[in-house]
């Protein structure tokens, strides 16, 4: 594995690329995190196929290990390959304009099209899955339903709390792939904190906006073993994404961007 980076030249990295992002241009930013939505979805995608045939009462806290154990394969795509993810802009967003000093203006247009990019991007996944028939045996199926039940009948205070720790771990996973320079050190590097939040059943607005619309289109369908749905479209946005969304940005932005920008003793840049 090559050398790292330092805590320090980390975090001047991570406000570097909060202020390339706040240069893109719209169409770059849309497109990639519709790139960023489809990444994550295919991992989501991946955790459920496998997962959804080994049976909790059979195989016990290994079906989390392995639900959590090849998720990380959307965050890699995004990070290697180059897409704009939400949750990981929390971080950027913060600390590239407490260094860099761009206006509210560039930080909220990053952060609202990168979520409804990775909105789309997951949905469209979500629905191809679907419509292909990819998750149609039964108890992949009723795998998917049962996962979006469960997160669309979480309390507005359970789902904020977990889903800063969730994104608290994911901009880890992020932050420590920064300290690596090739792509098998960061591959290395996010995979342990991806898996664990994952493992623990944290809260990931983007994952979950391919998890519950997958639920909510297959539920109930014959042709997927006909599996009884309770997640609705109002329950997706408004029970689980509001209260995950604002817990993600919390465990980003203060967790992990801001106490590392000033833990390291960062100065703002001067401008020439």
């Amino acid at each position: 594995m090559s050398a790292i980076k330092t805590s320090a030249e980390t975090i001047e990295a991570v406000c570097n690329v909060g202020l390339s992002k706040s240069k893109m241009t719209l169409l770059s930013n849309l497109i990639l995190a519709f790139f960023a939505g489809v990444y994550i979805g295919f991992g989501s995608l991946l955790a459920l196929r496998v997962a959804g045939g080994m049976p909790l009462e059979t195989w016990g806290s290994m079906q989390r290990l392995v639900f959590g154990g090849v998720f990380p394969t959307g965050l890699l795509l995004v990070l290697v390959a180059g897409a704009d993810l939400f949750t990981g802009d929390c971080m950027f967003m913060p600390t590239g304009m407490m260094k860099h000093g761009y206006g509210l203006d560039k930080f909220f247009r990053v952060l609202i099209l990168a979520y409804v990019g990775n909105l789309v991007g997951s949905i469209f996944v979500a629905w191809l899955a679907s419509y292909s028939g990819l998750m149609s045996d039964a108890a992949t199926a009723g795998y998917a339903v049962s996962v979006a039940n469960a997160k669309t009948g979480l309390g507005f205070g359970v789902a904020f709390v977990r889903g800063i720790f969730c994104n608290w771990l994911v901009c880890l996973a992020i932050y420590l792939a920064l300290t690596a320079s090739d792509g098998v050190s960061k591959a290395v590097l996010l995979w342990p904190p991806i898996t664990a939040f994952v493992a623990l059943g944290f809260e990931h607005s983007v994952a979950n906006m391919t998890f519950i619309p997958l639920g909510i289109f297959l539920g109930g369908a014959p042709a997927y073993g006909g599996a009884a749905l309770s997640a609705t479209w109002s329950g997706f946005f408004i029970t689980n994404l509001i209260p995950v969304t604002l817990g993600n940005f919390v465990g980003g932005a203060f967790f992990v961007g801001m106490l590392y920008y000033v833990g390291n003793g960062i100065k703002k840049a001067v401008k020439a």
